[in-house]
């Protein structure tokens, strides 16, 4: 899981790429030295020979446009950056850090500099004590890669222009929720998936070393290390939760294995510095919530924006309600129940969302439209009951709202009827 993480870094692709600019450039040099003096038939006619000062010409041109191509590259990702983290919130500027089309442009230059600098550097005149050298073959390759450099910055400005739009960030925030829930909530319970309890009895907990938020845990690897200790092990916390050293991370019986898997529980949950929605639901959540929230603001006023991310998150929330509790019981290969993990309740979500929606979108009526077909959804795709109550609550919560609201009458009971459709409907299904 930590290696997920590293290759989701800005700079790992950049890196990729230039480190395989390098070994290309060394690569194509070698076999211009071996083909030194040789006749390459037809394919030698294909090759465009400039000699010693066109070469140099041609790759210090392609090299100081490329680095200048990059750099303006980067101030325009810099600018969206600034864009969206005023305009989404800050929590969705990881999209755009994240994104592999800008990883891959700003890589793409800065590989194409870094092969035009190491060629440039191994041609040589006759003045040179080892004779004149022209790397032909790489100097031809080092234009193919300008030509191509010149398709990746149309590419760019496409991509980044798109990406800056809300229906593009909206529907990639979407993605991540819908992945997430289809991992932690599946539709079928996992196979080594068992209702469990953590035993009775005596117990000890593992504490935290560091402080941060938990990233990711790797529950095969916790279930593995129960089956060798012979032990029950159950999580106290989970992705997305902050932890400070010494905290709870898990508690085990019999209290005896604790020492002897200390080490491998720490390793197994991965902390980090801020929170990605990998196997973190409610950042998932959080995130669309955030960019209606955010819309609905006096200096934004843009309730459609919020229409269309709460839309966005019905795409994620219907599915996870209409599927049963997951089982939180992990068995071993003997089907003898080893783990316990945590998942955050679908009620809970439903708190997040809502209790945002009542605060933020009272004078918005297209967002608070929005808001009610999303509780409308929910409630009526639900098969707990724990949900539907919860979506009834804050449908009662929203309704006592908008009769204290001083807005437009007219606006406030055309929500009080959505809302009263909404209760029936979902009524009308608990009944079914």
């Amino acid at each position: 899981m930590r290696m997920t993480r590293f290759a989701d870094v800005f700079w790992f692709l950049p890196v990729v790429l230039g480190v395989g600019a390098l070994i290309l450039a060394q690569g194509l040099i070698a076999v211009d030295r071996a083909l030194v003096d040789k006749d390459l038939g037809v394919w030698g006619t294909l090759l465009y020979r400039v000699g010693v000062s066109g070469s140099r010409d041609i790759l210090g041109a392609i090299g100081g446009s490329m680095l200048g191509v990059a750099a303006t590259a980067f101030s325009i990702t810099v600018s969206v950056l600034a864009t969206a983290s005023s305009t989404y919130g800050p929590r969705l500027v990881r999209n755009f850090m994240n994104d592999r089309g800008n990883q891959f442009v700003l890589g793409t230059f800065g590989a194409t500099f870094l092969y035009s600098l190491m060629v440039l550097r191994s041609i040589r005149d006759k003045s040179m004590e080892n004779g004149q050298f022209v790397p032909d073959i790489a100097v031809n390759v080092a234009v193919v890669l300008a030509v191509l450099d010149v398709a990746v910055l149309v590419y760019f400005i496409n991509h980044i222009a798109g990406s800056i739009q809300v229906s593009t960030l909206s529907a990639r925030v979407r993605s991540e929720l819908v992945d997430v829930v289809d991992a932690l909530y599946p539709e079928q319970q996992p196979d080594d998936a068992r209702p469990a309890t953590f035993p009775d009895g005596d117990a000890k907990r593992v504490l935290a070393e560091s402080s941060g938020f938990v990233i990711d845990i790797d529950e095969d690897a916790l279930l593995s290390l129960a089956h060798r200790h012979q032990c029950v092990i159950e999580t106290l916390v989970r992705p997305g939760d902050h932890v400070v050293a010494g905290e709870h991370l898990v508690r085990v019986t019999p209290p005896s294995a604790v020492d002897r898997l200390r080490v491998g529980v720490r390793k197994a949950i991965d902390l980090g510095d801020t929170r990605t929605p990998l196997h973190d639901v409610q950042f998932a959540v959080q995130q669309l919530v955030e960019m209606a929230v955010r819309a609905l603001s006096p200096s934004t006023n843009d309730p459609y924006t919020a229409h269309n991310a709460l839309n966005e998150l019905a795409t994620g929330m219907v599915p996870l309600v209409a599927r049963e509790a997951p089982w939180l019981g992990r068995v071993d290969g003997e089907d003898t129940v080893r783990l316990i993990v945590t998942r955050v309740p679908a009620a809970e979500l439903i708190d997040d969302i809502f209790d945002a929606v009542r605060t933020y979108a009272l004078a918005a009526s297209v967002a608070m439209s929005a808001a009610i077909l999303l509780a409308r959804r929910i409630g009526v795709a639900a098969v707990e009951p724990d949900v539907r109550e919860a979506v009834l609550r804050h449908l009662a919560l929203i309704e006592a709202a908008e009769q204290a609201s001083t807005g437009d009458r007219v606006t406030i009971d055309f929500c009080c009827g959505e809302i009263a459709a909404a209760r029936l409907a979902i009524n009308a299904r608990a009944v079914v």
